[in-house]
């Protein structure tokens, strides 16, 4: 039993620099989601049951224009599909792991979690269930409790750095494009694409449907491109 409780503590503790970086992040979702006028209870149980930052900004942001819930839905579907493919290189790299223990570890599978099991695994001859699954916990708990707090706090927050917040969204996806636009300027095209069949679509569909279909064809032209310059 202690070996048991030290396997979930190792993996915990592996997760700090991941909770330190989703703190942050999932205290400024809350802060917009009450913004935005979503109730606490509702944006404590999407950060449960979605658990996708990006998607989450994404659709709390398409609420705000008046998308619909299928829309809703169909683009956070789009922007998660990545871990279909991260899930089954996860499930290859522990295929020693009971099921029950890959399900739990797939549900909590996230960008940050994925990198870091899969370092993990390269490094440490054998890895235990626990400990993987006491590391995606850590990350999950930290992003459940930093976006109710940031619900519950956004009233005592400065109007200021409040509004500031807004542009979070933002702030978030260019920081995740920088880095990869300078290792390979396609990416960036790509992206300047994306944006413009958004804005051409906008003209003639709702916002929501706008976001989806650009989502979809930009990420086609990216995996047809980008498949060029890697062949």
């Amino acid at each position: 039993m202690k070996q048991q409780w030290e396997e979930w503590f190792r993996g915990c503790s592996a997760a700090v620099p991941i909770m330190v970086g989703y703190l942050p992040v999932a205290v400024t979702f809350g802060v917009i989601a009450q913004q935005m006028g979503i109730p606490a209870l509702q944006t404590t149980l999407m950060s449960i049951l979605v658990y996708a930052g990006a998607s989450q900004f994404m659709a709390v942001n398409m609420l705000a224009t008046g998308a619909g819930g299928l829309e809703v839905v169909t683009a956070t579907f789009v922007l998660n599909f990545r871990h279909f493919v991260m899930g089954l290189s996860l499930m290859n790299l522990f295929r020693g792991f009971p099921s029950r223990w890959k399900l739990a570890i797939a549900s909590g599978m996230t960008d940050e979690t994925f990198a870091m099991a899969s370092i993990r695994a390269g490094s440490e001859p054998k890895m235990s269930p626990r400990s993987v699954a006491g590391m995606m916990l850590g990350a999950y708990s930290s992003w459940i409790l930093g976006s109710l707090a940031g619900h519950l706090l956004s009233q005592v927050i400065p109007p200021t750095i409040s509004e500031s917040m807004s542009i979070a969204l933002y702030a978030m996806f260019i920081g995740l494009l920088v880095p990869t636009v300078r290792k390979e300027w396609r990416a960036g095209a790509v992206a300047l694409s994306s944006m413009l069949l958004c804005w051409g679509f906008s003209q003639v569909l709702d916002e929501g449907w706008a976001i989806v279909l650009a989502t979809v064809l930009g990420g086609g032209l990216g995996s047809f491109w980008m498949k060029e310059e890697t062949s």
